[in-house]
């Protein structure tokens, strides 16, 4: 099952799109909807606010006074995280509970305004958000909502910006237009992401670059969809405590350096056989990612050189969006720390980055196959390799 996260600040729209998916046949779980749930009079949370807020924040048949609340939270950072404090694991526990009864094979949709405030974003597979210029927000909120518009600025300061959403988030979907014009973003990203990437983690299926063309000009982005993925990963073994770490490697974590556009993903693990437990696969498995069993090992730097080390598990992800393979190295290892030393020596050598990218230029013109591409660069890792070890040696430099 897929998890989608929807977000954006207030009056942006992010509940227009969760109606659209769920138009589209995904079952959308509405945390404001759950908010005003454990609000309700009877329920232990609500009694909770009272304690911390007073008997003012409540009507004369017990009901909570909404208007009352949010006059006090949005205009005081303490109060509304305190507020925070008391509702968020609530709504949390709630969540869970309606997510897990999901039933298998449809998309799961968390309509959550404070995904990224909260963190959240970290448990989705994919986060959305919807992004709409402040004034438009603003007096949407007036004359949609009938609130005071200084109040409607109050409420929309007091939520993350949008600097913060787009690095948090996977997909940004303008709503500065018309409601059509909305809808039919989201039902391009439902034909084109969304619904085919459920139906691989539902089928098995692993997302597979082409065999030509798959390398591409340098990418501004890739530093930013590597830390989210990484941020994911990590968060998705943060209970598998054999795991050190979760790195970004390869190409794409190296700027101006063109490569294939997959993102290459390290995770280090004390000993490898415990990538070999259910925890582990399961924990990959949850994070919509495919193991290829195949592949077991790397080879040895220098070639010839002594193979033990170089043990590995590859998976592969599964959105047809963004390809992803991630590899699982025993920490310590020759293979985990030559994939270190490499990202950081073309990191710090502008000379040897140009020198990595004019062969890559050389073996694309002769064959881009994506095969024989990948085979016939390791005459040039062969030779960097005493380089690498130079610098490494020069610089005092370790794996962090």
């Amino acid at each position: 099952m897929l998890r989608v996260g929807v977000t954006g600040g207030i009056g942006s729209g992010k509940s227009t799109v969760a109606r659209r998916l769920a138009e589209l046949g995904a079952v959308v779980i509405d945390a404001d909807q759950v908010a005003r749930e454990i609000m309700d009079p009877g329920e232990p949370v609500l009694d909770e606010v009272r304690q911390r807020f007073g008997d003012g924040v409540l009507r004369p048949d017990g009901a909570l006074d909404r208007a009352r609340l949010a006059a006090i939270v949005f205009t005081d950072p303490e109060a509304l995280a305190a507020l925070d404090a008391i509702t968020g694991p609530a709504i949390a526990r709630r969540v869970a509970q309606r997510r897990s009864a999901v039933p298998a094979g449809l998309v799961s949709v968390f309509d959550m305004p404070l995904l990224v405030e909260r963190g959240l974003w970290v448990r989705e597979h994919v986060s959305i958000a919807v992004e709409t210029e402040l004034e438009t927000r603003v007096r949407r909120l007036v004359e949609q909502r009938g609130l005071d518009e200084q109040d409607a600025r109050n409420r929309v300061t007091a939520q993350a910006s949008d600097a913060q959403r787009r690095a948090a988030c996977d997909v940004v979907l303008p709503n500065d237009g018309t409601p059509e014009e909305l809808a039919a973003a989201v039902d391009v990203l439902w034909r084109d992401r969304l619904a085919p990437w459920n139906d691989n983690l539902v089928h098995g299926r692993a997302s597979r670059r082409p065999d030509r063309g798959a390398v591409v000009a340098p990418r501004r982005d890739w530093g930013q969809r590597g830390g989210r993925f990484v941020a994911k990963l990590a968060h998705a073994l943060r209970d598998i405590s054999a795991v050190t770490e979760v790195e970004h490697i390869g190409s794409t974590s190296v700027p101006e350096l063109p490569a294939k556009d997959v993102l290459d993903i390290q995770v280090g693990i004390r000993d490898l056989r415990a990538a070999d437990e259910p925890p582990f696969a399961a924990a990959m498995l949850e994070a919509g990612l495919l193991r290829f069993p195949d592949l077991t090992a790397d080879s040895p730097h220098p070639p010839g050189s002594d193979p033990t080390g170089w043990g590995k598990r590859v998976y592969g992800s599964t959105d047809p969006a963004t390809i992803a393979h991630v590899h699982v190295r025993e920490t310590g290892s020759a293979g985990w720390r030559f994939a270190l030393l490499f990202r950081d020596w073309l990191i710090h050598q502008p000379a040897e980055r140009l020198a990595y990218a004019a062969e890559k230029s050389r073996l694309l013109a002769v064959d881009d196959t994506t095969s024989t591409y990948t085979e016939a660069k390791e005459p040039w890792f062969a030779d960097a390799h005493p380089r690498a070890e130079a610098w490494a040696a020069r610089t005092s430099w370790t794996p962090r």
